[in-house]
């Protein structure tokens, strides 16, 4: 940490100390056990403050001494990954999951969250408009031409949406109380490199450049509280595959049983094992599904205040006071697009990777023509927004949209 950082971080806990009469909150590491709501009762909810409204409001260094974080924290605030193959039925029950723990539910993040504009606009029908290497392409193109010259790209943006949306599911957290449930994560998004660099997917320079932009961004979260595994072998993952008949899926020049083993082996052999030491860790043989009660039970037995100091289980949440939880909590709610930046790694030696400058002008030219694109969300005469002359500041955060990946005929893919 730097002189001036360090001196910033003293002045900010004197100050604290200060106005809290002399003293810092006490420690709160989270609450030991996750309950279901099926063990609950209402004498015995915590009451809470309302949630903090993190995407439109700023929680600045005057908040925090009005609006305790801590004070909206109970046992079941903490992060839960469901993790799985294709095909494993992990979106159905990450859904459940949710109802069962009464947290709230974050979609598998995908392309359409951000090629779907804030007004609704399919920025894929400019495609044709646009040169080749500007054009989207999305995991329905990679299935069925894995090794395009834009599968590199893709999976890279793949990585950028899901590390998005985990800063968004720690301003959730953190903001309101209430746990959250993430179909997949950002930690979890290296397996699919390892499974298209086996297969000739993805060249060495993509995959270097990926672990670049990588290690230069994923220092900066909070690893999940919690992982889910489900785990189906790779015939039944094939077999689930035809059986949902989704003609791109089965089709697939991608989805075949090498890059699936591929996909599993980095799971087991890599993921798990680095995750596991620093969450909790469940692992389950989902080969014809499960019951979500008995998970939630398994849960429920878990103690995640069992740790010394010298352990590195749950590590990155041990904040020791009150101040410590409203920096991280302003941190991921009022700088997440400073954190964004950690994703510009400038690597220009990987040819897929670099797109050419004329092209470049031409698609801005295109997209700026296209409905809602030429204004910031809230500015667009053009698309019905009001009020605009009286609006004198603009949105601070950059939130992604909670929104389910559909199929091209625009059905839900689970």
């Amino acid at each position: 940490m730097c002189k001036a950082a360090e001196m910033a971080s003293l002045i900010r806990v004197g100050f604290t100390r200060v106005i809290g009469s002399g003293k810092t909150t006490c420690t709160l590491n989270g609450v030991r056990f996750i309950s279901g709501k099926t063990m609950k009762v209402d004498g015995q909810r915590i009451q809470k403050p309302a949630p903090w409204n993190y995407k439109q409001k700023r929680f600045t260094m005057l908040n925090y001494f009005f609006d305790k974080t801590t004070a909206r924290l109970d046992e079941n605030s903490k992060i839960i990954v469901v993790e799985g193959p294709p095909a494993s039925g992990k979106t159905k029950f990450a859904k459940a999951l949710a109802e069962e723990l009464e947290m709230h539910y974050f979609p598998e993040a995908n392309l359409d969250m951000i090629n779907i504009n804030d007004y609704g606009y399919d920025l894929r029908q400019l495609d044709q408009q646009v040169p080749e290497s500007c054009r989207t392409f999305d995991v329905n193109d990679f299935l069925t031409n894995p090794k395009h010259f834009l599968a590199a790209s893709f999976q890279i943006k793949q990585y950028q949406v899901k590390y998005s949306q985990y800063i968004d599911a720690l301003a959730h957290l953190l903001s309101s109380g209430q746990g959250v449930i993430l179909d997949r994560c950002a930690y979890s998004d290296f397996v699919f490199v390892e499974a298209m660099a086996s297969q000739g997917y993805m060249s060495k320079g993509a995959r270097s450049v990926y672990y670049d932009i990588r290690k230069n961004t994923i220092r900066e979260l909070l690893r999940p509280h919690l992982v889910l595994y489900l785990d189906v072998p790779v015939p039944k993952v094939i077999e689930n595959i035809k059986k949902r008949n989704i003609s791109y899926e089965v089709n697939s020049q991608a989805m075949n049983p090498n890059y699936l083993q591929a996909l599993e082996y980095a799971y087991k052999h890599e993921y798990l094992k680095q995750i596991g030491t620093h969450s909790e860790l469940l692992i389950y043989d989902w080969s014809n599904g499960g019951d979500v009660e008995v998970v939630v039970e398994d849960i429920e037995r878990i103690d995640f205040n069992k740790y010394d100091d010298q352990d590195p289980q749950l590590k990155d949440w041990d904040l020791q006071n009150e101040e410590d939880w409203a920096c991280m909590r302003n941190y991921y709610c009022d700088r997440k697009d400073f954190i964004m930046t950690y994703m510009n790694v400038p690597r220009y030696d990987v040819p897929e990777l670099v797109t050419d400058a004329e092209d470049i002008f031409e698609y801005r030219q295109v997209l700026e023509a296209a409905p809602g694109e030429k204004y910031t969300k809230g500015y667009d005469k053009s698309m019905g927004d009001q009020g605009i002359l009286f609006k004198t500041d603009f949105l601070f955060r950059t939130t992604l949209p909670e929104r389910e990946r559909r199929d091209p005929q625009g059905n839900f893919t689970v």
